[in-house]
C-alpha cells in the first residue's frame, strides 16, 4: 500500500471539480475501452452475420450436391475388367486417331495426340460414368501455344476381375 500513499496524498489535494474532471476522464476511458473491446468486434460480427449465412448456406448445398453425387455414382453397378475394357474403347471413339489405348497388365494407358480441351473433357466424363474409370496417373501438356489441344498420356487401373 506504500505506492498507493501518494496517490491518495494527491487526490485529496486536490480540488473537487479536479476530482470530477479526472473521474469523468476515467469513465470515458472505461467506456472506450470497453466500446473497442467489447461491443464494436460484437457489433461487426453481428452485422456481417447474414452474408455469412449466405455464404455457408450456398456451400452447404454446393457439398450437398457433392454428395448427392458421389452416392449416386457408388450406386453404379461395377463393372469387371473385360467390360470396363470394352467401355474405354468405346468412349475413345469420338477422339478419333487422337486416341491410342495399350493395356499393361491391370492398367488400360491411353496415348492422346492433338485431342481439342473440349473432346478431353468429354472423354474423361464418359470415363467415369460409362467405363466407372477414374485416372490414376495423368501427364498432359499443351500440344501449340495458344491453341486448346493436348498432348499426353492417362493411365487407368482396372478394377479386379
Amino acid at each position: 500500500m506504500n505506492g498507493l500513499t501518494p496517490l491518495k496524498a494527491r487526490w485529496q489535494a486536490a480540488s473537487r471539480r479536479e476530482q470530477r474532471s479526472l473521474i469523468l476522464a476515467l469513465v470515458v476511458v472505461a467506456l472506450a475501452l470497453l466500446w473497442w473491446l467489447a461491443l464494436a468486434p460484437a457489433l461487426a460480427v453481428w452485422r456481417s452475420a447474414d452474408s455469412q449465412r449466405v455464404a455457408l448456406e450456398a456451400q452447404l448445398q454446393q457439398m450437398l450436391g457433392l454428395q448427392a453425387q458421389a452416392r449416386a455414382l457408388q450406386a453404379l453397378p461395377t463393372l469387371n475388367a473385360p467390360e470396363a475394357r470394352r467401355a474405354l474403347e468405346e468412349a475413345l471413339k469420338p477422339l478419333g486417331t487422337g486416341a491410342q489405348m495399350t493395356q499393361q497388365m491391370d492398367r488400360l494407358n491411353v496415348t492422346l495426340k492433338g485431342v481439342p480441351a473440349q473432346a478431353l473433357a468429354q472423354w474423361l466424363s464418359a470415363c467415369r460414368q460409362n467405363a466407372h474409370l477414374v485416372p490414376v496417373e495423368t501427364h498432359l501438356r499443351r500440344a501449340a501455344a495458344g491453341a486448346a489441344v493436348w498432348d499426353g498420356s492417362v493411365v487407368f487401373a482396372l478394377p479386379a476381375s
